[in-house]
């Protein structure tokens, strides 16, 4: 069944671990990876490189650190699941791109409505960014503020938002159709 489950939260705080574990339940077989990561420095080789060894080698890997609608379209013809990770540093990337920053309104709807064309459950990890104080500096602030709506626009259609905190998975918007039991 084609669903997309959007997966937020901190810092460390799980996401990408859940993210891999909900990608294999999906599927066995056939599991693409959507790396949006460009490690600059050797901290970030190194995450790189941890999240890579998460990964069993039934995975197939793709680098794409601006065009992530078109991938998500491209792979989910070959795929079972496709697993994102993550929104914030493609976001980054873009905001880096003096060709395409202008255009993040753009890049955003086109990735929304990826998940309607995308022919297999995708997966998007991303940062919470707006929890924390207020940055101190401009581009900060701008960054936030665009991460934080572009994390609004991604849940308002995904299927399934799950904020991981501290390792534990809540999920805060269920399904269409769920019915969630009260107490009496």
């Amino acid at each position: 069944m084609k669903e997309t489950i959007f997966v937020i939260g901190g810092c460390r705080s799980g996401k990408s671990s859940h993210a891999l574990e909900l990608a294999e339940r999906i599927s066995e077989n056939r599991k693409t990876f959507i790396a949006t990561c460009v490690p600059y420095d050797d901290e970030m080789k190194e995450r790189v490189t941890k999240h890579q060894q998460e990964r069993h080698s039934d995975w197939a890997t793709v680098e794409v650190p601006i065009l992530l609608p078109e991938a998500i379209l491209e792979n989910s013809r070959k795929a079972d699941v496709i697993l994102a990770d993550c929104l914030t540093l493609w976001i980054t990337n873009i905001l880096l791109d003096p060709d395409e920053s202008e255009k993040i309104d753009e890049h955003i709807r086109k990735l929304t409505k990826s998940f309607e064309k995308a022919q297999c459950p995708v997966i998007l990890v991303s940062n919470e960014v707006g929890a924390g104080i207020v940055p101190e500096n401009k581009l900060s602030r701008e960054f936030r503020d665009i991460m934080g709506a572009a994390n609004q626009r991604v849940a308002a259609c995904a299927d399934r938002v799950i904020w991981m905190v501290a390792g534990i998975p809540v999920t805060i918007k269920p399904k269409e159709g769920f019915i969630a039991s009260r107490a009496s």
